[in-house]
């Protein structure tokens, strides 16, 4: 009897070629794991890493969490889109230094749901911080697509939906995948980096815009 690979078992391997996956509705649980498995990388060595990103959705606070690691690591990460990126996801491609969607990847902005309780005195002060950093997700999708933030803004109120080619001339993408452009196989050696070079100690944390591609 044939046995199944576990998921445990293709996630290692694909954990040897430096590619992560990122698979699911993106809740604080996936996002966390999936942190790990990038600062594991990124203390590993100083090539690229592979990001897979198929979602559904996601809160925005794993959203951030996510964003935030990518932001601090000191390799390049480079993104590839496949399925379904919706939501609050499509923000953590703003932290990608090159970002590929596959033929067929749906892409769909809309904000995240969102559920607040606590005390009556409280919720002014929890509803006024959920905007902010929603409003900050908008305006990090709109910096790396080159897009007025009202713009990015109306159209995650509006649920826009886009196909690849569409996520291509927004901007959301770098490149489509296809023969010109094939993802690097789990057995190919050949390594790409973006930076050149681990930052400095002594640079600043945070937010480093990456180049594009024109």
């Amino acid at each position: 009897m044939t046995m199944e690979p576990s998921d445990s078992w293709l996630e290692e391997r694909l954990f040897d070629h430096r590619i992560v996956l990122c698979r699911g509705i993106l809740d604080d649980a996936l996002a966390g794991r999936v942190s790990a498995q990038l600062m594991a990388l990124d203390a590993l060595g100083d090539d690229a890493i592979e990001l897979q990103l198929d979602s559904q959705g996601a809160s925005l606070e794993a959203a951030w969490t996510l964003l935030d690691v990518i932001d601090l690591l000191g390799v390049p990460v480079n993104i590839v889109c496949a399925g379904r990126v919706e939501g609050s996801a499509v923000g953590v491609l703003s932290a990608g230094t090159r970002r590929t969607a596959l033929p067929h990847t749906r892409f769909r902005l809309t904000d995240p749901e969102v559920e607040i309780s606590g005390r009556a005195s409280e919720l002014g002060t929890l509803l006024d911080h959920h905007t902010g950093r929603l409003d900050r997700l908008h305006e990090r999708v709109a910096l790396s697509a080159g897009r007025p933030v009202s713009e990015v803004a109306t159209d995650f109120r509006a649920g826009r939906a886009l196909d690849a080619a569409e996520a291509l001339r927004y901007r959301l993408v770098d490149d489509i995948a296809g023969d010109e452009l094939p993802i690097r196989s789990i057995g190919s050696t050949r390594r790409r980096s973006v930076h050149g070079r681990r930052p400095d100690t002594s640079e600043p944390l945070g937010f480093r815009p990456r180049p594009r591609h024109p």
